[in-house]
């Protein structure tokens, strides 16, 4: 009794913050079905009319960021007046980009559209919150409207393979993700890259096995779950844009982006990498992101 009583205690301790932030995230859903049927909306999700909701569920998050990460926006001036293609490193869950989007909100009452990948649509009870938030599959002509209408847009080139496999050494698992350099080019945007530092110290995924990594690559569904949910500091840095050049190929702007406009202290290949370099500990260690939570100095 006293092992399966410790063992259950320890799946609690591993898995119950993540399982809270899924909870919230179907409960911020039923807020907006809530919304929809009392003011018989049926206006274009995307639109102001949603703006009311879209502030509460906001503020809620905000809320829920500043508690348990204490968390900081950094270098929001990078952002352009107009659309651009945010890059950003995922985290083994991307919270800190929910963080992000809420606080993006609150600040400009500006709204980035979101590159999810296919699973994720196919999640239940989760079409109105996607719709109202600006999720989107991401494909060309989607993200190319979605940039010609004014928008930011966002996208994790390593997406579900970087959040499962990736680990305390931020490794950026991008393959040969290019797809939003030709858009960036098309649309003539700026490419912006962002990272958010301890991400992985908040939240881990177990050590890659090779069933696993096939399981994944055969269907492309993260059966790995998340675990940890540790208080540790977040800070989420907007680094310098990379303007639309129109001399530049895609390969070309693949490399600005791999290789980057930005000093390297941290031998990496991206400029996503080179925020990584400049902000996080590599190996990532949890007790130093514990502590700074009590680190009152802007990093």
């Amino acid at each position: 009794l006293i092992i399966v009583s410790l063992t259950i205690s320890g799946i609690l301790v591993f898995f119950i913050v993540p399982l809270t932030i899924v909870f919230f995230i179907y409960l911020s859903n039923v807020l907006l079905l809530v919304y929809q049927r009392n003011n018989e909306l049926k206006a274009d999700p995307l639109s102001d009319v949603w703006n009311n909701v879209r502030k509460t569920i906001a503020s809620f998050w905000d809320i829920y960021a500043r508690i348990w990460h204490g968390y900081e926006l950094h270098g929001v001036e990078n952002l352009p007046e107009g659309p651009g293609i945010l890059v950003y490193y995922h985290g083994a869950i991307p919270i800190d980009y929910l963080y992000f989007l809420s606080r993006l909100f609150l600040w400009k009452k500006r709204l980035c559209l979101s590159v999810a990948d296919h699973f994720v649509f196919r999640l239940p009870g989760l079409k109105l919150l996607l719709a109202v938030t600006g999720v989107i599959p991401g494909t060309r002509e989607e993200c190319l409207v979605a940039l010609r209408n004014g928008y930011l847009v966002s996208i994790s080139p390593g997406g579900v393979r970087e959040a499962l496999f990736s680990d305390e050494s931020y490794q950026l698992i991008w393959g040969n993700r290019k797809g939003f350099a030709q858009v960036a080019l098309e649309a003539k945007v700026p490419i912006i890259p962002m990272y958010t530092q301890n991400v992985r110290e908040g939240y881990r995924m177990f050590k890659e096995r090779r069933f696993f990594r096939q399981l994944y690559e055969s269907t492309r569904l993260p059966f790995t779950p998340p675990y940890g949910g540790l208080p540790v500091k977040f800070r989420t840095y907007i680094g310098k844009p990379i303007p639309y050049d129109p001399n530049v190929t895609t390969e070309e702007l693949v490399e600005k982006v791999c290789k980057g406009k930005f000093l390297f202290s941290f031998q990496t290949k991206t400029a996503v990498q080179a925020l990584i370099s400049k902000h996080q500990t590599i190996p990532g260690n949890i007790w130093k992101a514990l502590l700074e939570r009590f680190d009152k100095r802007r990093k």
